[in-house]
């Protein structure tokens, strides 16, 4: 009995594994909204990180979350880094491009899962209103990423806080 138990357990774990190997090496999480503002009103929010409280959907996660700031204020070469709760954990972003239709942002996660991934935010304007891409890309290494990809995606854990966050950078850009 016990042997049956622990050979359906051995198979259970390979084939696990087996689908792990099989996963993407890179993932794509990617959400859209319209904001009735032009580019340069949102992208002041995104290019300056003292700007994201009012729209980061991980913001008001942790109440005691310790964030410092170097750098120049906003734009190329401004870093934000966070410690705090499990939910947020400890990281660092740095802004590494921006331009009228897109900024770049390297997004280290150190805790709980060490991650390096890139973000980009794409303004595409549409009359009186623009268009924001909010896109993140990243490398899906074996563990944990592409074990925990056999049971869930990215785009499932990651993706509902993007669209939080959209809805959070909209009402920012909409109503100062």
């Amino acid at each position: 009995m016990f042997k049956t138990l622990g050979l359906i357990l051995v198979l259970a774990v390979v084939v696990v594994l087996l689908l792990a190997f099989t996963k993407p090496s890179t993932f794509r999480v990617e959400r859209s909204t319209t904001i009735t503002a032009q580019p340069e009103k949102i992208s002041s929010l995104i290019d300056d990180f003292h700007q994201w409280d009012a729209w980061s959907p991980w913001a008001k996660l942790d109440p005691n979350m310790k964030t410092t700031y170097s750098g120049p204020p906003s734009g190329v070469g401004s870093i934000y880094e966070w410690e705090g709760n499990s939910k947020v954990g400890k990281g660092r972003m740095e802004i590494l491009s921006v331009e009228p239709a897109k900024t770049t942002v390297k997004i280290d996660f150190l805790k709980p899962f060490e991650g390096h991934n890139i973000a980009d935010f794409e303004l595409e304007p549409q009359g009186s209103a623009t268009r924001v891409n909010w896109i993140m890309n990243g490398p899906m290494n074996l563990f944990p990423g592409k074990l925990m990809s056999v049971f869930t995606t990215m785009d499932k854990m990651i993706g509902p806080d993007f669209d939080k966050g959209l809805a959070n950078l909209k009402a920012a850009a909409e109503h100062p």
